[in-house]
Parts: C-alpha cells; structure tokens; sequence
C-alpha cells in the first residue's frame, strides 16, 4: 500500500495568459472538451491512492471549490428527469477525494505555495501535481512518481526530455542513470539561458518528503519575494539525493494557448462520439487553407 496519501495543487495563479476568459473563472476551471483541467488533476491524483487533496488557491476561486462539493438541486432535478447517468458523473465528483483548501494570501512563487501546505500534509511525504501539466498517460504519472518513491525512499520529480532549443523554457536536471527512466539528479538549474546540463525537463509531477518544508522556508527569496522550490529542491539533493523519473504518457501544457488547444483535441479524439465528426472537421479545415 503506498504511503503517498495527499496531494498538493497549487491553484492561486491568476490565469492572465488566458483573459479575458479568466476575468471571472479560474483559469482551472476551464474545460478540456466537457471536463474542468483541475478535475484531470484530482482523478490522477485518486488514482495513484491520494485520499486528501490540498487545494492552494487565492481570492475569487471559490468555483474550483464548488466543484467538487454536491449540489444538491441540480443533483435533484437531474433525478427527478430520470437523467440517471448524468446524475451518477455529477455526484461522483463530490465523492473523488477529501478536499482541504488553503488561501495563498500573496503570489510569492511556488515555493511557497508549497510551503502553504505544510500544516495540512504533516509529517509524510506528498505529491505535488501543477494544475498547468496535464500528463495524458496509461499509468497516472503520479501513480509513477509514488512507485518510484517507494523504491527509493527519496523524493522524485518527474522528467520529460525535450529540445534542446527550448531547454531555456524549463527547470532543468542533469545526473547519472541509475535504472529504467530513473536518474540520480545531481544538479539542477532554473531556466538556464545557455549551456544546459542536459535536455531533461522538470515537469509538474512531484513525490517529496516532509523535510522539503523546512529547506522551503530557509529559502532566500528571489525577483518579487519569490520562493522557488527549485531552490529547496536543491538543497534536497544535496542533503538527502534526489530522483528523476522520466514518466511515460504525452504532457499538454494546459496553462499556454496552444497546449491548451492541442490538449482539446487530444482528449476529444479519445472521445468515440466526438473522434469522427472530429477528423472530418479537420480535414475540411486543412483543405481549406490549402485553397
């Protein structure tokens, strides 16, 4: 049985690269075909054996947690019109996960965010999942974190590779292999601008013991009062080591414009109802800006 029972969600970013959508809806809250991208989070979550999922959030994203509650009249009139199916999809929703939510007063970084939950998760490890990443796998990628931490004993971050050009774009790990998919992370650099250590990206999966608070908090802030959990990720490695994963499945960036849409049409192709209308769509659209 894993000993990774919470997880953590940073959700108190204000969304700007997507207004004005996100004027007066959390940028979480925005569907990947029918579905919030948070409740993709919070299913991953579940189905790597989360039971407690701490929500960080900031002002004016009270519908995330609406969401997840049961609402009653619209769970009521949907039984009483014999709409047995969309009943059982709505109330399931509420039963997902125990929900905890946590204000971030101030958008001082993801350091801190995390940091945010200290209280909540205690002292045991947790999963952190970016609400950004969506990770479109067969295994739930935090279902591959928690399997490596238990193998491990040491914190794990999840690593995609990707270009060498967009390397800047990224936080960075570079180490020695130690087994399939797994790497010993021996450094790791923030965006760095030129010579990256490697072309292997940190992606926004993590399984990290109760003593990356303290670490947190011992932080110097950056540009803006930031904590970056990089930082504390650092000196992780160094106190304790640190292990990469290079998880199997297709990462959309939900929180840029076009991951988004790629993210849109990769989850409806999976849908049998909507896969051929779909292609048909496309392929008239191509033809027509070929013309």
């Amino acid at each position: 049985m894993s000993s990774v029972k919470k997880c953590v969600i940073p959700a108190a970013g204000l969304g700007t690269r997507f207004l004005p959508a996100t004027k007066a809806v959390p940028k979480e809250m925005l569907p990947i075909v029918d579905t919030p991208t948070i409740q993709y989070i919070v299913e991953e979550a579940v189905s790597a054996g989360v039971e407690n999922v701490i929500l960080i959030q900031g002002r004016y994203k009270a519908a995330i947690e609406d969401h997840f509650d049961i609402s009653y009249e619209l769970e009521r009139t949907l039984k009483e019109r014999g709409k047995t199916r969309e009943f059982e999809a709505l109330h399931r929703i509420s039963d997902l996960a125990s929900l905890t939510t946590i204000r971030q007063k101030e958008p001082l970084g993801l350091g801190h965010a995390v940091l945010c939950a200290e209280q909540a998760v205690g002292n045991e490890p947790f999963a952190v999942a970016l609400g950004d990443d969506l990770i479109d796998a067969e295994i739930p990628c935090i279902k591959q974190l928690v399997d490596c931490y238990e193998r491990h004993k040491k914190g794990v971050v999840a690593l995609m590779r990707v270009p060498e050009s967009q390397t800047h774009m990224y936080g960075i790990a570079a180490g020695p292999s130690i087994g399939e998919r797994e790497y010993h992370i021996h450094s790791l650099v923030e965006k760095p601008k030129q010579n990256a250590p490697s072309n292997l990206a940190v992606i926004g999966r993590y399984v990290l013991p109760p003593k990356i608070f303290p670490m947190l908090r011992a932080v110097e802030p950056g540009v803006g009062g930031e904590i970056q959990l990089t930082d504390a990720l650092a000196e992780l490695t160094r106190v304790d080591g640190l292990i990469g994963y290079e998880f199997e499945g297709v990462r959309y960036d939900a929180g840029d414009r076009l991951g988004y849409l790629e993210a849109n049409i990769a989850y409806a192709l999976k849908r049998p109802e909507l896969h051929d209308g779909l292609i048909a769509f496309m392929k008239k659209k191509v033809e027509s800006e070929k013309k």
